[in-house]
């Protein structure tokens, strides 16, 4: 038997969302650096540009090259909820490109994205970053680093680093107490060197410059935007002690953090969940 059905059109485009693959946003080193951007759909042809808040997402990869597809399903998402979501890449730490390179990748993005803001319908007052693993460390990092000229490159200089929170799930936060530790994975301490420009010295001295935990615990008060941190109480890779001492330090300092327990969850994988999501998502929202 045959049905007819009538569908209301949706004139406002509401819920629908565009990709922009591959967008160079750096040519740091020699490296074209790329970033893929997904966006609430909206008519380019209309007066009026929209103007929705940005979520820079970097992908955990060791600080090697986060690979941009891994969340994708989930950052279309947040674009369907009226979001622009960048999902970005930095310089290889094993590719010759030591620290601060990565960090100084972060915060070109979070740059070019606010200089071409009306291009993909951004409102550049509204920016934050979310990371995994160490892009979580990243994305602490470039919030904890505001302004710093150490970590500002050539590229669109006249804009400003600045972000509204961080999202940081299973980061490392004391790199230092990672390389001291003989049970910590010895692939990781590895790629510490090549961070380090080829050995780490006996400070440790760029270890400790990369550690959340050490930057927040030797300022006598820090600036920061509200940051969530979310950990799995299984993680073997990067213990869920690290994400709780960088809690207790912001706690002590008055940053407003938040700390979530991933119950039973190793490191990816299980960790992610839809009531994970959700409350990041909420958090978000929140905040933005």
């Amino acid at each position: 038997m045959g049905k007819i059905v009538t569908i209301q059109s949706n004139p406002s485009w509401e819920g629908m969302a565009e990709i922009f693959p591959d967008v160079v946003f750096s040519h740091a080193g020699g490296d074209e650096l790329k970033m893929q951007i997904i966006a609430p759909w909206w008519d380019r042809e209309g007066t009026e540009i929209p103007k929705y808040p940005l979520i820079i997402f970097v992908q955990g990869s060791a600080w090697t090259f986060p690979g941009v597809w891994y969340q994708i399903p989930q950052l279309s998402e947040l674009a369907k909820k009226g979001y622009v979501v960048a999902t970005i890449t930095h310089r290889n730490s094993m590719e010759g490109h030591p620290f601060p390179a990565c960090l100084q990748d972060v915060k070109t993005a979070i740059r070019f994205l606010r200089k071409n803001a009306s291009e993909y319908g951004i409102a550049a007052g509204r920016i934050g970053l979310w990371g995994t693993s160490s892009g979580a460390n990243l994305s602490l990092l470039a919030a904890l680093t505001e302004g710093e000229e150490r970590y500002r490159t050539e590229e669109y200089q006249e804009y400003s680093d600045k972000v509204n929170f961080v999202v940081a799930c299973f980061p490392t936060t004391d790199l230092v107490e990672y390389m001291q530790d003989d049970s910590a994975d010895q692939e990781i301490k590895e790629i510490f060197k090549a961070l380090s420009g080829g050995e780490v010295d006996e400070e440790m001295s760029i270890l400790k410059e990369m550690s959340p935990y050490h930057k927040v615990k030797d300022s006598s008060s820090i600036t920061c935007p509200p940051i969530l941190l979310a950990h799995g109480d299984a993680d073997e890779l990067i213990p869920h002690s690290q994400s709780m001492k960088l809690y207790g330090e912001l706690d002590k300092k008055g940053a407003e953090v938040t700390m979530a327990t991933v119950k039973g969850a190793p490191h990816e994988d299980a960790f992610w969940s839809q009531k994970m999501l959700s409350f990041i998502y909420d958090f978000i929202k929140k905040y933005i």
